[in-house]
């Protein structure tokens, strides 16, 4: 994506039926294509975390991208990151043909090359897990695919953590109950 920053959306919200929808929604409207997409529970509980990635032109566009949904009765909270701001990594799953590995040798080089993990081995398929940036999980689809095969291929969303303290929901929700014992004290 020539000229254009990936940005990472985290939106806070309770996992209700549509949800998923609306954010999305935005997203079309704003013209921004979806990169990548997680949803999880947070370590909040009650509130799931959605993860999406999106190439955008500028901070500007996220601004109005993350007001947008931060007005969706169902999300409580949604934040935009660049990579230098997070810890963030993807899982992929490589299937390989049992007997094009046994032809080709040793695989060990590319399990300590890759840090892969062996997830199932039978007389038919070789199923490896890798963790890690989208560079290093398509470097290593690259390889197989030249040398081995692949069988089947799947790279989930993005999963992001800020390098701050705190989940920066926690602050937001500790300031709304500070104003709310303030309210409460005042009546």
């Amino acid at each position: 994506m020539e000229g254009k920053t990936l940005y990472t959306v985290t939106i806070f919200s309770e996992n209700t039926v549509g949800v998923l929808n609306q954010i999305t929604t935005i997203f079309t409207r704003r013209q921004l294509n979806i990169e990548t997409l997680s949803v999880s529970p947070s370590a909040l509980a009650g509130i799931h975390k959605f993860t999406i990635t999106v190439f955008a032109e500028s901070d500007e566009a996220m601004k109005k991208l993350v007001r947008q949904i931060d007005k969706r009765i169902d999300v409580l909270k949604a934040y935009f990151n660049v990579d230098n701001e997070l810890i963030h990594q993807e899982l992929a799953l490589y299937k390989l043909a049992t007997d094009k590995i046994m032809e080709h040798g040793s695989i060990e080089y590319l399990i300590r090359k890759y840090n892969i993990r062996v997830l199932e081995v039978n007389n038919d398929c070789v199923v490896f897990l890798k963790a890690g940036h989208y560079a290093e999980t398509q470097g290593l689809f690259d390889e197989l695919a030249e040398k081995i095969g692949v069988l089947q291929f799947i790279r989930s969303g993005r999963i992001a953590i800020t390098k701050s303290k705190v989940e920066r929901l926690s602050d937001m929700l500790a300031q709304r109950e500070e104003m709310k014992q303030e309210q409460l004290s005042h009546l």
